[in-house]
């Protein structure tokens, strides 16, 4: 009797304490900016916290009503993004603001019985930190590009003004050649961001993988590795030659040997992945989660285009890039892209 006691005062404690976990965990899920709603098999809501009410109802409850019909008053943005499988980030007008929204789901089994989390977060004030922080590091690094050619060429015009009134022409060619090599870094580089700023839509052709790759190797030094797919590629092959230029550049500066630079092309499961491999340092993981950021570069004279180009270029396709570090050292830099053509009204974001 005493064990059994001992047991049931156990046992009341630990119901206990779930009861008080159970208690804060809905206290954290109801106060939570996030809008989160729990749907059932038969698509019925059964859990909404407090933010899910008030976009979906009115601020009215949500339990036991059919996730379709608590969508119908939904912005069709979001009815849309709700019908997807996956994860989606849509914009809608909400009380006559324009409003930027990811949504997450999930499917998962709960006692025996199987549910589908959705997710939805406003991301509108982040996305503006963001994109402010974003100019304000565009405009650094303009003005010191900028900086960096202004400053010399100044100086050279001062310099050739002095040669000739000496009348020491023998010395202006020199002076008029370095100021045209300063001018063409500086046009380089303004046709850069020029180039990552006015990205036309791709046009997708047939693109035979021999011919490709034997102009790629006439550019740049690389290792194929065979066989190269019998299936031709589907990309548009100036755009997707520019962004592998930019990533065999990049692989060449981590290697320390040309050789090291390997090139493999894999057609499969209506998708083809061009990759670029490389046995240089790799990259930290709080590299890799900002590598594709515009401007960002942890190279002294970087400008931090080249990858966010070709991430670019592979969302144009409706395909996406992937960084990966390399087991033994090295990184790995993948092009997936779509066999088949493109949505005809993709667009590319500026």
């Amino acid at each position: 009797m005493t064990a059994h006691n001992e047991l049931a005062a156990a046992l009341r404690e630990q119901r206990a304490h779930l009861v008080q976990r159970e208690l804060l965990l809905d206290t954290v899920m109801q106060n939570s900016p996030v809008a989160l709603v729990l749907v059932d098999a038969n698509d019925r809501i059964a859990y909404a916290n407090i933010a899910s009410r008030h976009l979906l109802s009115e601020g009215r409850s949500l339990h036991g009503l059919r996730f379709r019909d608590a969508l119908i008053q939904a912005p069709p943005a979001l009815q849309g993004a709700a019908a997807e499988q996956g994860d989606s980030l849509f914009s809608t007008e909400i009380e006559g603001v324009e409003e930027t929204f990811h949504l997450s789901q999930r499917a998962f089994i709960l006692q025996g019985r199987t549910f589908r989390l959705f997710l939805l977060k406003r991301l509108t004030r982040e996305l503006s930190r963001q994109e402010v922080s974003t100019w304000k590091k565009l405009i650094r690094v303009l003005s010191h590009e900028l900086n960096n050619s202004l400053g010399p060429l100044s100086s050279l015009a001062h310099s050739g003004a002095e040669i000739a009134r000496r009348a020491d022409y023998a010395a202006l060619p020199a002076v008029f050649s370095a100021i045209a090599e300063r001018a063409e870094h500086l046009h380089q580089f303004v046709g850069g961001y020029a180039t990552f700023a006015k990205l036309p839509a791709p046009r997708p052709q047939t693109v035979p993988w021999q011919q490709f790759v034997a102009d790629l190797k006439g550019q740049q030094t690389l290792a194929c590795l065979e066989p190269l797919p019998a299936q031709p590629g589907w990309f548009d092959r100036v755009q997707v030659e520019q962004a592998l230029i930019n990533l065999l550049k990049n692989a060449h500066e981590a290697s320390a040997a040309p050789a090291e630079v390997e090139l493999l092309i894999v057609c499969a499961g209506g998708a083809q992945r061009i990759e670029v491999r490389d046995r240089g340092s790799g990259m930290s993981q709080t590299v890799l989660a900002q590598a594709l950021l515009p401007f960002y570069s942890t190279k002294r004279s970087g400008t931090g285009l080249g990858l966010a180009l070709a991430r670019e270029i592979a969302e144009a396709h409706g395909g996406r890039i992937q960084l990966a570090n390399r087991e033994g050292g090295g990184l790995s830099v993948a092009l997936d892209l779509p066999c088949s053509p493109p949505d005809a009204d993709a667009t590319v974001a500026s």
